[in-house]
């Protein structure tokens, strides 16, 4: 490995979207450190921005563009070198975004670090390190287990974007568990487009509940954590391995993005109401004590008021543990695109706040039936001399609730901890060290 730096090869990456693009960063900086660039992390000490974008909603759009806009900015007045534009929305509009933004010394789309680096060094020569760099804090992060997606949802330009589903070889993913773990990692959280989906095109058979026995069997690996799953065929051996296995957080993520069947038949979900509510009785049947978190989209073409009071007595029925809810945006080369965007975008933001009021009263009740409960916490961050926040094996890191610990005994981010909960509010537990 080349370990000489120059002063001109300080690189930062901007990673901006989900958690899936959060990984492939760290693969492009492990990449970057192996051919001997040197990573940064301060933008006042770098020669280099490399912005790693999202494409698939239209204020993801607009936040990638105004980066880019910033950064070039920089360039402009030589406090940084050089910048390149990377990722989802390099993939999906690369041709307009080279016509409008020529201070952009490179556009490359998905999964392309060894391009990127052949342009930045003018070399040939490239290095794949196959390790990542964590973005993420030590004691947790992201596995991907596969890229792409085989749905045909009418709203989403994922498909166009990454492709069809490609999972990667389970041994692949088993050795870059134990390297996590090796690294320190407790908490690795299962992430794709549609984790459910996993395998079918590489063994022919879909083989979640596998997957997941073999990465709960990862020596000295805390917490296991199932996201971004798909409803239709989900699987009930899935559950049942989660039901069986203590490391394998009672959690699963599972965007539904509406229940009334006209939407669904339209958004091409392939699935009904009622298979929705059969299944989300399942899932607590065989898993007890899990907390079930979704998303849902408001707005879409055809939503009615009827469709959209249908959402919300689902939800207050439901009584779902974690919920994001989302305004439709109208996607260029998506079949929704076909149907008029009727909905203004001020009934668009006033039923998300419907749904989202609602939800908070229904978290704040749940949260309250914790107070005097005994919890164990995992540690993420000092806030101040004596409180520490953390999580429960019921919240996924950066988009779920928080629990405030109040504890003279010093602690320290991947610690597990008990907690005696006092008080709670809508999307926060506090309380103090148990011993």
């Amino acid at each position: 490995m080349n370990n000489k730096i120059s002063g001109e090869k300080r690189v930062l990456i901007l990673t901006l979207g989900c958690s899936k693009n959060v990984v492939d960063s760290e693969f492009l900086l492990g990449d970057l450190k192996a051919n001997g660039y040197e990573i940064s992390y301060d933008l006042k000490k770098t020669d280099i921005v490399i912005i790693n974008t999202c494409g698939f909603i239209d204020k993801a759009k607009q936040e990638s563009v105004q980066v880019i806009t910033d950064m070039c900015h920089l360039k402009k007045t030589k406090k940084i070198r050089k910048v390149y534009v990377v990722g989802c929305l390099a993939q999906r509009y690369k041709s307009e975004l080279k016509g409008q933004m020529r201070l952009v010394d490179g556009f490359f789309g998905v999964t392309a670090n060894e391009e990127i680096i052949r342009d930045l060094s003018g070399k040939d020569d490239f290095l794949s390190y196959y390790k990542r760099e964590l973005l993420t804090p030590s004691h947790y992060a992201y596995l991907k287990i596969s890229e792409g997606c085989s749905h045909s949802c009418s709203f989403c330009a994922i498909p166009f974007i990454r492709g069809k589903h490609i999972s990667r070889p389970m041994e692949e993913l088993v050795a870059e568990a134990e390297n996590l773990v090796a690294l320190g990692v407790k908490e690795i959280n299962l992430i794709a487009q549609d984790t459910t989906y996993y395998g079918q095109d590489l063994y022919g058979r879909r083989c979640l509940e596998e997957l997941l026995e073999k990465l709960s069997d990862v020596n000295n690996l805390k917490w296991l954590r199932l996201m971004y799953t798909y409803p239709t065929s989900f699987r009930t051996e899935v559950l049942k391995v989660m039901a069986e296995r203590d490391n394998i957080c009672k959690y699963i993520d599972i965007p539904l993005q509406h229940i009334s069947d006209n939407v669904l038949s339209s958004m091409k979900r392939g699935m009904d109401k009622n298979k929705i509510i059969e299944l989300l009785a399942q899932i607590r049947d065989i898993v007890p004590n899990v907390s079930i978190r979704s998303t849902f989209i408001v707005g879409y073409p055809n939503e009615t008021e009827k469709d959209f009071s249908e959402l919300y007595d689902f939800l207050n029925t439901a009584k779902l543990d974690r919920v994001g809810i989302f305004t439709y945006s109208h996607e260029d080369d998506t079949p929704a695109y076909e149907l008029k965007d009727s909905i203004s975008p001020k009934i668009k933001e006033e039923r998300k706040d419907t749904l989202m009021k609602l939800q908070s009263q229904i978290s704040l009740q749940k949260n309250k039936n914790k107070v005097g409960k005994i919890l164990k916490v995992l540690i993420d961050e000092k806030v101040s001399s004596d409180t520490y926040l953390g999580r429960t094996e019921h919240d996924a890191p950066e988009v779920d609730n928080s629990v405030h610990i109040k504890s003279q005994q010093e602690l320290k981010p991947g610690d597990f901890v008990e907690v005696k909960i006092s008080e709670a509010e809508e999307y926060d537990l506090f309380g103090s060290l148990w011993k």
